[in-house]
């Protein structure tokens, strides 16, 4: 259907000929809680056309369009209706008004109006998710952001249900739900939400505003809502954002919608966000889970002025709603007094950038501000770089003009555009107004380019330990091979930490690693290849000096090679837990480059991970260090290093203060390896209950994780899988059952799980994830060698005929990233060179043989690293 794919040349034309006034639009879901199917859809719109005469289209994917009335003549649905486009004939006035009554279909796929039935209750729950391009699913629309409107939903429900939309929740008359306008804003960010969902209600309350906030989720959750500390975490956002944005609240109530079998984090619909309800959390999680949690209620509040008041012109600025949207997530957690989380910009470095760094590597790199042709471009383009990076470099940008200065300009920007849209040079104009700078160079060398920059320390000491000279050296690898542009020297705006070891105290073995609070840092701009660094000349070399400190810059960072060895042996003795976590992902990088063996990286891990206080580094921890030998080890040594490894998490499960997180994240890595025959009797004794572990509550989520790997190495069949769906009879317990089934050592329950993903289009999106997670599994390769062929000989046609978040799913969860070979790559190369594959398909593709790759280049290095 090649009218799905909007170019950006076609949204310029029709942005140019038409103004939108408003929609109404009239739903009647009245049938949903039976099979789902279709349902009537009728919209009303009312635009103006800049030429009397001209043809344009609006957007509908539907299985049927019933009638098209255009100014009051009816058109053939046969003849305008195709490619998913409503064509309008040359008959546009400069007024005009446009009806379609079509039927639309509902999804399980997540896109659309998704309707799901919970299995406890055997009630159907449903929402909309409309970004990027799928409020054309539900409603005849120009779909792209800068054609903003007022949108009117009248609804049609099954009695006894509550519909939630953009605009303030209406009193029903015979089950039907008249919602008032909502102010101008885009498509992609209106919002239906319905069924018999559980609500709590509050308000927020400040110098005479008034903003009504509710919380719903499925009652089967609603034992585990947890709307106390929702709304704590809400309110604080409130607070901090008014303040520095110096703009209200732009809407008239605000809702946060837990819903079921959700594709991402959450979605900014104005006034009504929708978040994944694992956030619901049904068992014990660490604090990093609601940490996370907080920073997804954040980034979701935030976008109610970046992306929702303000949106941009075209998907190429995506990056002014997101990357803004992260920054302020973060930026709230650090700074807003009473904040659960200070330590925020720890996290950042941890999670954040870690993912920026590894994109900014792919093939696919792209500058922030990328190019974005037509919809395809923008629906693989939700990455580490227009997130992670672009938050990044935002973190830099406030060091660059000051806090101040940015948060001014941006308070420019929302009273300037409110309800508008923009493109980078109005934010760019308006933070120039506010801080004196001129930014276009800026802009050109960070938003404007693709890449990453390295930065090493260069010292020379003399015999007494004393600095001679230093300088940091500024690196830009090559871009990969087919991308645009080329590697970039940049400015830094950066720290350089001097770091000692303090003499021990009474309660440890050795002391803290420590920065002067006064002669210890030293801010500086980097910029070209060499910037030599005066002031630490004829200072003591201290045990480690740390470039970025503060993790101000956006950049890769390496140790000295004395720094690198102290590091090693005391890591976990920073003090702070900034610079250790910057340490940690600097060992991580060096390891995924090749410049640090897997086994070196595990000792470093093992080293220091035991004094490691924060919780969220640990886990993340745990995910690489797993990672590392599963596919960047030295094939012949991985069973030695799973052994060491899986060694250590049970020596850390058992000596970890009871109920403690870090005891729950080490039963977590523990069971994620485990493998000898003493080690899975643990995890089926902790199961029934032979066995047990002082403060460790083996509940529900607990559970399915060990029966995930006892299933996976084969000790659980389906009747032991079917026993514990039975006790867990919810939509979680199906979806980990589902991973638990495909994740058996067998060729009949890959075979199974592979016909239900691929030869089949049944499963939902959520079980279909589940059973793709399952199916990979590292320690089956020779079980999942044959489909290799199959994946590349079914690709492209499941790219075709299925929706882009099933697709997606399915060409990267399937990849066979586990098949780490020349023989792979050759494959690839092969399919890439003869299927033909569209831009976005390529990407993806392209991206998954890239690991591949680099796995091999980490591979060599572990090998090598024997022979020293």
């Amino acid at each position: 259907m090649p009218g799905t794919n909007l170019t950006r040349e076609e949204a310029q034309q029709r942005a140019k000929l038409l103004t939108v006034d408003s929609y109404e639009i009239d739903l009647d879901l009245s049938g949903a809680q039976g099979e789902g199917g279709t349902y009537r859809s009728v919209t009303t719109v009312r635009f103006d056309s800049a030429e009397t005469g001209a043809e344009s289209f609006i957007d509908l994917v539907a299985p049927a369009v019933l009638e098209v009335t255009l100014n009051g003549d009816s058109l053939d649905p046969a003849e305008v209706f195709k490619d998913s486009r409503i064509a309008l004939p040359g008959i546009l006035e400069g007024r005009n008004i446009l009806r379609v009554v079509a039927d639309c279909a509902y999804t399980n796929t997540g896109e659309g109006l998704h309707r799901f039935v919970d299995p406890v209750d055997q009630q159907a729950y449903l929402y909309t998710q409309f970004e990027v391009p799928d409020a054309r699913r539900v409603f005849a629309s120009f779909e792209q952001p800068d054609l903003k409107a007022t949108f009117q939903f009248t609804v049609k429900a099954p009695n006894g249900w509550t519909v939630i939309s953009n605009s303030p929740t209406p009193e029903p008359k015979d089950d039907i739900w008249v919602f008032e306008p909502t102010p101008r804003i885009s498509t992609y960010i209106t919002a239906l939400i319905l069924g018999p969902y559980h609500s709590v209600h509050s308000v927020y309350e400040k110098d005479g505003q008034s903003v009504p906030l509710g919380i719903y989720c499925r009652p089967s959750l609603a034992e585990f809502l947890d709307s106390d500390a929702i709304f704590e975490v809400t309110r604080q956002g409130f607070e901090w954002f008014q303040e520095k944005f110096d703009y209200a609240y732009p809407f008239k109530k605000y809702d946060q919608l837990f819903v079921p079998e959700f594709n991402a984090g959450a979605m900014e619909n104005a006034g009504a966000v929708t978040i994944r309800d694992q956030y619901v959390f049904r068992s014990k999680v660490t604090d990093a889970a609601y940490e996370v949690r907080a920073a997804t209620i954040l980034h979701e509040l935030a976008h109610m002025w970046f992306g929702d008041l303000v949106t941009m012109e075209w998907w190429n600025d995506l990056w002014l709603n997101e990357s803004f949207a992260t920054y302020a997530e973060a930026a709230c957690q650090a700074y807003a007094p009473q904040s659960r989380w200070p330590h925020s910009w720890t996290t950042f470095a941890n999670s954040m950038k870690t993912w920026a760094y590894r994109q900014d590597q792919l093939p696919s790199t792209h500058p922030i501000m990328a190019e974005i042709n037509d919809l395809d471009d923008v629906l693989v383009n939700f990455d580490g770089i227009t997130y992670a990076k672009g938050a990044s470099v935002l973190k830099q940008l406030v060091a660059y003009v000051g806090e101040d200065e940015f948060f001014q300009g941006v308070q420019a920007y929302f009273k300037r555009h409110a309800f508008g849209n923009t493109r980078l040079s109005d934010l760019l104009g308006a933070l120039e107004e506010t801080s004196g700078r001129d930014l276009k160079t800026w802009s050109k060398a960070w938003l404007e380019t693709a890449g990453i920059n390295v930065l090493r320390p260069e010292i020379e000491t003399d015999a007494d330990g004393v600095i001679t000279a230093f300088a940091i050296r500024q690196e830009a690898p090559a871009l990969p091979a087919g991308t645009k542009g080329e590697s970039t020297l940049r400015p830094h705006r950066i720290a350089v930490g001097l770091y000692d070891l303090s003499a021990p105290d009474t309660d440890t073995a050795s002391g803290k690693l420590l920065r002067d609070d006064e002669n210890g840092r030293i801010e500086l701009d980097v910029d070209g290849e060499l910037t030599a660094v005066p002031e630490l000349v004829g200072r003591r070399r201290p045990a480690v000096i740390l470039l970025n400190d503060d993790d101000l810059s956006y950049a890769k960072v390496r140790l000295d090679e004395q720094s690198l060895a102290f590091v090693t042996e005391h890591l976990g003795d920073f003090e702070s837990s900034l610079p250790r976590a910057l340490c940690w992902a600097s060992a991580w990088d060096m390891t995924r480059d090749a410049e640090l063996a897997t086994r070196d990286y595990l000792s470093l891990v093992l080293s220091g991970i035991g004094k490691e206080s924060d919780i969220g580094v640990v886990q993340s921890l745990h995910r690489q260090v797993k990672l590392a030998i599963e596919l960047y080890a030295d094939p012949t040594a991985r069973e030695a290093l799973l052994t060491r490894w899986t060694d250590a998490t049970l020596a850390h499960l058992k000596s970890a203060a009871a109920g403690s997180d870090h005891q729950l994240a080490w039963a977590r890595a523990f069971a994620a390896t485990a493998r000898t025959p003493e080690q899975l009797d643990l995890l089926e004794h902790l199961l029934d209950g032979r066995e047990t572990i002082e403060g460790l509550a083996v509940d529900t989520e607990l559970r399915w994780a060990f029966v995930q790997q006892l299933a996976a190495v084969g000790r659980f069949d389906e009747a032991e899988i079917a026993g514990e769906y039975e006790r867990d009879k919810t939509a979680a317990g199906e979806r980990h059952a589902a991973s638990a089934r495909s994740a058996r050592p067998t060729e009949e329950a890959k075979s199974e799980a592979w016909a239900s993903v691929v030869e089949s289009d049944k499963l939902p999106n959520a079980v279909q994830e589940a059973v793709i997670g399952g199916f990979v599994q590292t320690g089956q390769r020779e079980l999942l060698a044959p489909y290799t062929d199959k994946y590349f000989a079914a690709v492209k046609d499941v790219w075709d005929s299925r929706s882009h978040e099933m697709a997606q799913q399915i060409v990267v969860g399937l990849y066979p990233s586990v098949q780490v070979s020349e023989e792979t790559l050759r494959k690839t190369d092969e399919w890439l060179a003869s299927a033909e594959p569209g831009p976005a398909l390529r990407r993806l593709i392209s991206e998954s043989r890239a690991g591949i790759e680099r796995a091999l280049r980490a591979q060599a290095a572990d090998a090598a690293a024997t022979t020293r």
